[in-house]
């Protein structure tokens, strides 16, 4: 097939119609190696040293839904990096944040994204929130193989709902078993401390504002309690990667948007070290 394109300096037909709306189902047909749940793996030697990406949170509010991640990706007990990116758009109204073996996680937003934008070409509409969360679900079941030597990625999904006219939050185990969460969700090293900060402070009123703060206090939090997380780094201008998505679609914060909210927690937290008290009753 390589020689005959080569020749007649043309594509293959089946690459210029394919007979799936599925990017994935179109690589197993025609080139299953590039995917990486078919590549073959070495025997595992002791433990896998790469770099892994930690916290991710997400919250919902009226008109739509917050997801943002720390910075930080550590190799062991290293830091291999102080600024990593784990926040991507999938498309104009979805965002997948990144927890677990980073570069694996990178490779499969991207992989996430040209599935959802080859089904866009093909069928001439978006898929609907559900069939997204649905796709990437399959995509982490695909990586299983890698995901038992060690080499696992975690993410959270989350989105406006067009149909719906709302935003939702959907996570995975390693196996691609997903699950709506109502409210809010965190995943990766720090999720447990994330979870419990915003489980006192979250309320379904919250404005976009708030919840904006929210996310971040959660994040200062897990940092406060594990390693792996980082926390804004004011003197490198390091600040966490925050994201609003709503009926207007996909928006990323800017570093000064996302400085203030940090700044204003930071400032805040010189008075109250454990953060915001939540009443007793």
């Amino acid at each position: 097939m390589e020689a005959n394109t080569r020749s007649t300096g043309r594509l293959p037909a089946a690459f210029l119609t394919p007979g799936s709306s599925s990017f994935m189902d179109f690589l197993s047909d025609h080139s299953p190696e590039i995917l990486p749940g078919n590549r073959s793996l070495p025997p595992l030697q002791g433990a896998v040293e790469a770099p892994h990406g930690t916290t991710i949170v997400a919250a919902s509010f009226p008109g739509g839904v917050v997801l943002a991640g720390d910075r930080r990706a550590t190799m062991g007990n290293m830091i291999a990096q102080r600024d990593i990116e784990k926040v991507f758009p999938a498309d104009e109204y979805s965002a997948v944040g990144i927890a677990g073996t980073a570069g694996l996680a990178v490779e499969m937003v991207k992989l996430f994204q040209l599935e959802l934008e080859h089904f866009e070409k093909v069928e001439g509409a978006t898929l609907s929130l559900e069939g997204k969360a649905n796709r990437l679900s399959t995509m982490i079941r695909s990586n299983l193989a890698m995901a038992m030597q060690g080499l696992a990625v975690v993410p959270l999904f989350a989105g406006y709902d067009v149909d719906r006219e709302k935003g939702r939050i959907f996570s995975y185990d390693v196996t691609g078993g997903r699950s709506e969460e109502h409210g809010y969700a965190a995943t990766g090293s720090g999720s447990v401390f994330a979870r419990g900060s915003m489980k006192k402070l979250y309320r379904k009123d919250l404005t976009e504002e708030q919840t904006l703060t929210l996310v971040v206090q959660a994040l200062y939090d897990a940092a406060d309690d594990d390693s792996a997380t980082g926390g804004p780094d004011v003197a490198r201008r390091i600040y966490p990667i925050v994201t609003v998505i709503t009926d207007e679609g996909f928006r990323k914060l800017d570093d000064t948007e996302s400085s203030e909210i940090a700044r204003a927690i930071l400032e805040r937290r010189l008075e109250q070290p454990d953060g915001p008290r939540a009443a007793l009753l």
